[in-house]
């Protein structure tokens, strides 16, 4: 066993990846191109109920790819929004935890595959080289679950940040305390605040990581304009939140916009020394109302690749994308990061105590 602590932990991790790690991309994206259908209140986490091989194997698609880090399906499964859909908090707490076992197998699975495999890249581009992976336990915020609720008022209320008149610290530290406590004890790596609308949501995360949670955290959030956070927060005081937080080892940008990003990188520097993590969006419109994203309204995928290495020239250190970017967004990123270490040990399991990580290498 190697003892980190939970500073170093991404450095760590981003030394072992030959400097940039790789996140994967969108994930309701490949569970649609499989032919799962997720116009439900609970969106992807649908098929954690439904068709989990399908999950599983879209965390295989990123890994093929050549993603370092792979995202559970648990943005949308809310324990609230399952008891809206008439399950018990039991089964909901059960499908959260679910969510990080699917993506932990699907690790394991892709390591044993690289172990078996004799080429590091098949002719298909498929990527079977041993390295560290870590799986991310995804959080949405409390906007995310009143999208798939669709209460018209509040429909694409995490690209807004407006949750309502009655929202405040205390409440949404209530809505998300026990989803946190059972993503923090499944065996995930880390967690995965993503979409943070504002300053309140930010603070009520970090309190939470406060109360005995013992694995580290990254927070993303998204900006509808390059400046700042959707709710018109400021960005900075946003990023400044999060450096706070012992518990938060990493702090960027998700599911905006491309052409913002250089601009964003550049505000969270002059508030945190923490790595910037960046996974945009395909540059496309979403239309709240009609549940459907707006055709040619993105960037041409290699457009999005050759924004890769501007960012990283930046300052990220860790980069994917998020709706709408695919395995062969990864895959192109992949191929254009710097050059990954030749040997490097096999993450097979990473919790954390007392502020500690235990990194298990083989």
């Amino acid at each position: 066993m190697i003892t980190v602590d939970v500073d170093t932990l991404t450095s760590d991790f981003l030394r072992k990846s030959g400097g940039v790690a790789l996140i994967d991309g969108g994930l309701a994206t490949e569970l649609e191109r499989y032919g799962a259908d997720l116009n439900d209140p609970l969106w992807s986490a649908k098929c954690l109920l439904t068709s989990t091989h399908l999950i599983r194997q879209a965390h295989l698609d990123y890994l093929e790819a050549g993603a370092d880090i792979i995202i559970t399906v648990s943005y949308q499964a809310t324990i609230q929004g399952f008891e809206a859909k008439g399950y018990s908090a039991e089964v909901g707490e059960s499908m959260l935890r679910k969510s990080v076992e699917i993506a932990c197998e699907a690790r394991d699975l892709y390591l044993q595959r690289c172990h078996e495999s004799s080429v590091d890249c098949t002719g298909d581009g498929r990527i079977f080289k041993t390295r560290p992976i870590l799986v991310a336990a995804s959080v949405g915020s409390y906007g995310a679950y009143l999208h798939g609720l669709d209460v018209h008022l509040y429909v694409g209320s995490e690209y807004s940040g407006d949750c309502g008149d009655a929202m405040n610290l205390e409440f949404l530290k209530n809505f998300h305390r026990r989803r946190v406590q059972v993503l923090a004890e499944s065996g995930a790596d880390l967690i995965a605040f993503e979409t943070i609308p504002n300053k309140l949501e930010a603070q009520a995360f970090c309190e939470l990581l406060e109360e005995g949670i013992n694995i580290p955290a990254w927070f993303a959030f998204n900006s509808k304009d390059g400046v700042n956070v959707v709710s018109g927060d400021s960005l900075s005081e946003c990023a400044a939140i999060a450096d706070s937080c012992k518990k938060v080892v990493s702090v960027g940008i998700n599911c905006t916009p491309p052409r913002f990003i250089g601009g964003l990188i550049s505000t969270i520097k002059k508030v945190t020394n923490k790595p910037i993590l960046i996974y945009p969006n395909s540059g496309e419109s979403y239309d709240a109302l009609l549940k459907q994203w707006v055709q040619n309204t993105g960037v041409l995928e290699e457009d999005f690749v050759s924004y890769v290495n501007t960012w990283c020239g930046m300052g990220a250190s860790l980069v994917g994308g998020c709706c709408r970017t695919t395995p062969d967004t990864i895959r192109a990123i992949h191929k254009i990061l710097p050059s990954r270490s030749v040997s490097t040990p096999i993450v097979e399991a990473l919790q954390s105590e007392s502020g500690r990580v235990m990194i298990k290498t083989a």
